[in-house]
């Protein structure tokens, strides 16, 4: 694991607007500071910061611009202290953060915390690679318990459930998650060979989804009570999934089919670099900003 941020740690870092300002620039231009538009070095700082702290000397170019522009910050009101502490909490608790206590925690409104938060998430978003293996694949079922409906409402194991599949790559500990519309075998053919190497070794359960899979393939039968046969298990996928489910039911209560792999993006994430310093992390998250953008309307338009 990773050193940890204590709070008084984290507010000398970034606790005032100065020194939030500060710590965002020398995460996202540890080489100086560089025009978001042309890349340029040859920049001035705006005594009067107005209308905004930076300006590009270049002929052709002249823009002015701040340490959100560019990135999934850009143009927003919040100060970088709201942002600081946002990406802080999402990064070090392994539970997440709700909304609702990030507007606690913030002073904003729970909209606005909603959108913070997910703009974030979106800086999160693991890179799209194969593993080399050996892998764990298993999937699982996002949603309300049937136990907690009224028994004439009761719709049954899986329905109402939202299907998500996940892979873990043993040596590197990295993993990858997401929604999928059927737990049917096209599908989980599919994620597993875009996901690993041909000479990838697969390790499942018995789940007739992954029968016939084309890499050298060995599973564990849960419905004997099998959980692991020396190497083969699914142990450590189940790990990242008890994890989740504990999040949904203690943090977040409910994770909307749309948004839900925005949630898998923060979760993988955390799982991936807990082995960072918290410091590190947070700069990771600041760099991945850049040259992204997350629009409310996009978020909360029909899909």
């Amino acid at each position: 694991m990773g050193k940890n941020l204590t709070l008084q740690q984290a507010f000398r870092l970034f606790g005032t607007e100065e020194s939030a300002e500060q710590f965002f620039i020398n995460r996202r231009w540890p080489n100086g500071i560089a025009c978001y538009k042309c890349g340029s070095l040859n920049v001035a700082k705006v005594a009067s910061r107005k209308p905004q702290p930076f300006r590009c000397r270049e002929q052709g170019c002249r823009h002015h611009f701040s340490v959100k522009s560019g990135t999934l910050m850009h143009n927003s009101r919040l100060p970088l202290t709201a942002w600081a502490w946002a990406i802080y909490l999402l990064t070090t608790d392994p539970k997440g953060v709700s909304s609702t206590n990030l507007t606690k925690y913030l002073g904003v409104h729970q909209q606005t915390a909603w959108y913070l938060a997910h703009r974030i998430r979106k800086a999160m978003v693991p890179k799209r690679e194969k593993f080399a293996g050996p892998v764990e694949v298993d999937e699982t079922y996002v949603g309300g318990s049937d136990y907690n409906r009224h028994f004439d409402q009761r719709l049954g194991k899986y329905a109402g459930k939202v299907a998500v599949i996940g892979i873990l790559d043993r040596p590197t500990k990295q993993v990858r998650a997401h929604v999928i519309e059927n737990a049917d075998r096209r599908t989980m053919h599919n994620y597993v060979v875009k996901r690993t190497e041909r000479s990838a070794v697969v390790y499942s359960d018995e789940h007739q989804g992954y029968a016939k899979l084309p890499r050298e393939h060995h599973t564990v039968t849960h419905s004997w009570g099998v959980y692991a046969r020396g190497r083969v298990s699914t142990n450590g996928i189940e790990a990242f999934w008890s994890i989740l489910k504990r999040s949904y039911k203690g943090t977040y209560h409910t994770l909307s089919r749309k948004h839900l792999n925005r949630y898998l993006a923060e979760f993988s994430s955390r799982h991936n670099d807990r082995a960072l310093d918290a410091v590190d992390r947070i700069g990771k998250i600041i760099k991945a900003m850049e040259g992204k953008r997350l629009r409310y309307q996009d978020l909360v338009g029909a899909k």
